[in-house]
């Protein structure tokens, strides 16, 4: 394939204050390197998200998405097959999940798992401070200087075995307005996130990666498609004639979790063939892309509370038994997903009842072919740990399991009416104060810069997020009544919201105002925005000069 040589770099201004790192990161040669990017590939950009966009109105009129007939030919084709894991990424048996600040880097290095998902994405609050933050993390943990001393002076300190690093940009959706570009033309915008987070990370950390007997791995979060897989496959052969390393040497582990993204498995790997390790399912976006896109079609598309969607129900196990038979078929790692359930180490009940739902949770993921899994908390590696080590033996990975026996129809992968959201009962008085009392308050710790948060014993992020205040939208605009007879109405989700706010302890400090006036706009309001992040972000995140 052949890159385009780029335009004009852009004028890159950088807006945001200055944070600790910055000097390190914001370096006037890695700026350039993403204002080329930028030059090259913000246009192409642009252009699929307006496609996402006219899909979605699509979705709303009635159509269902199905398998391409323009692209059964590669479907059809048994002869290709992806890369592969690149050095270090052989074996994926657990991998951890987290924010990239410097506490939780070196919890992550110390964590026993195989791999770190260094997360810049769902897991962490786009505040300039952790953007620039978590990139100065990942090159000091790269290049073993990670250890550092706490301001309440304990001591964090890596051992000498660390899980590979596989580090997970923003969305292709996601601007950065913390860095402006203004074109030839004069025209001004705000950058990519995802070019911005892959290109920094890429241009400081690639050679000094395969240098250290691994290599430049990301992780693809919320494609909707395979010409999106295209822009991002560009983007490496670009960055790899650019930093002048091997063609193929970075690989991609593309998170399956929009329902579009389902339809095109096997397009997606075929797109990144040359860089692809394989594909993870991303159970909760998901599960938010079901909502999202069938939000205003019925019945036959309303989910029940949100703890009765589990990975067994039809529909989901549809999707996750097409996962390992495409990616085995073709070469590619299948990866697990994350159960929410986690330890609580002042509750030993709860951290056994925790350890059961995620073991049990492992061992169909192994039973199925996975070949690892994701945990969200280094308590539970050992478990998942081991549930892999006896379903893999000898082996890294399962992948001479190829699931022949998996035949799945665009019908099933649609079969979301299975899961009773629409029957009478499915939704509980419970079920909608928990994804009030939830989203207000991942919200309100999100504001103040957390993105990964315990809640209830559970695990949330961005993406559970996203489910909860969803759900609610999709609730209220299809006349759900409870299993209790409340009718679901914004007067009585907005009466839920009050009396959860009330019930809350306060601390000086604390965002929940802003965050349940922010909850209300993205859960309650007459048209609904497709991220959370989005209005999140450009409302409250943004340095305002």
């Amino acid at each position: 394939m052949t890159i385009l040589a780029p335009a004009a770099n852009p004028t890159l201004e950088i807006t945001g204050p200055a944070v600790v790192g910055g000097e390190q990161v914001l370096t006037p040669e890695a700026l350039d390197f993403v204002a080329a990017l930028h030059a090259r590939f913000a246009g192409p950009r642009h252009d699929l998200l307006l496609a996402r966009q006219r899909r979605r109105e699509r979705f709303a009129n009635g159509l269902d998405p199905d398998f391409r007939p323009e692209t059964a030919h590669i479907r059809a084709d048994p002869t290709w097959r992806v890369a592969g894991p690149g050095p270090g990424l052989e074996d994926r048996r657990v991998e951890i999940t987290g924010p990239t600040d410097r506490k939780m880097t070196v919890n992550a290095l110390n964590s026993g798992a195989k791999v770190w998902l260094a997360d810049l994405e769902d897991a962490t609050s786009p505040t300039w401070e952790n953007i620039v933050g978590g990139q100065h993390s990942l090159a000091n943990a790269i290049r073993g200087r990670a250890d550092f001393t706490a301001e309440d002076g304990r001591e964090y300190t890596v051992g000498e075995t660390t899980p590979t690093i596989v580090m997970r940009p923003r969305g292709w959706h996601l601007a950065e307005r913390h860095v402006q570009l203004t074109d030839g033309a004069g025209q001004r915008s705000s950058a990519s996130a995802s070019l911005v987070d892959a290109g920094l990370y890429l241009f400081h950390n690639a050679q000094a990666l395969i240098d250290s007997g691994r290599g430049p791995y990301l992780y693809l979060p919320k494609l909707e498609g395979h010409l999106e897989a295209r822009l991002w496959n560009e983007v490496f052969l670009f960055t790899e004639d650019r930093l002048g390393i091997p063609r193929g040497t970075i690989r991609a582990t593309v998170l399956i979790e929009t329902i579009t993204a389902a339809f095109e498995m096997e397009e997606i790997l075929y797109e990144l063939r040359e860089h692809c390790a394989g594909l993870n399912a991303g159970r909760w976006d998901y599960i938010f892309s079901i909502i999202k896109n069938f939000r205003s079609r019925g019945s036959r598309f309303v989910l029940p509370d949100r703890a009765k969607v589990t990975m067994t129900v039809p529909f989901m196990r549809a999707y996750t038994e097409l996962l390992v038979a495409t990616c085995h078929r073709r070469g590619a790692h299948a990866i697990g997903g994350m159960s929410a359930f986690i330890p609580n180490r002042r509750d030993p009940e709860v951290t056994e009842r925790a350890l059961e739902q995620v073991r049990a949770d492992k061992e169909r993921e192994a039973g199925q072919g996975y070949d690892g899994t994701w945990v969200a908390h280094p308590d539970l590696v050992p478990v998942a740990r081991a549930v892999f080590d006896e379903a893999l033996g000898e082996r890294s990975d399962q992948r001479h399991r190829l699931r022949e026996d998996v035949r799945v129809t665009a019908a099933e992968l649609l079969d979301v009416a299975s899961a009773g959201g629409g029957e009478p009962g499915a939704v509980t008085d419970a079920g909608l104060r928990g994804n009030v009392s939830v989203g207000l308050r991942y919200l309100e710790a999100w504001l103040r810069g957390s993105g990964a948060v315990a809640i209830d014993n559970l695990m949330e992020d961005a993406a559970t997020a996203e489910i909860s205040r969803s759900q609610i939208w999709q609730w209220t605009h299809q006349g759900v009544v409870t299993a209790e007879g409340t009718a679901v109405t914004r007067g009585h989700v907005t009466e839920v919201l009050r009396d959860v706010i009330g019930s809350l302890p306060r601390f000086e400090g604390d965002r929940y105002d802003d965050a349940a006036d922010l909850f209300e706009q993205v859960a309650l309001a007459d048209e609904y925005p497709t991220f959370l992040t989005v209005p999140a972000y450009t409302q409250f995140l943004v340095a305002r000069p």
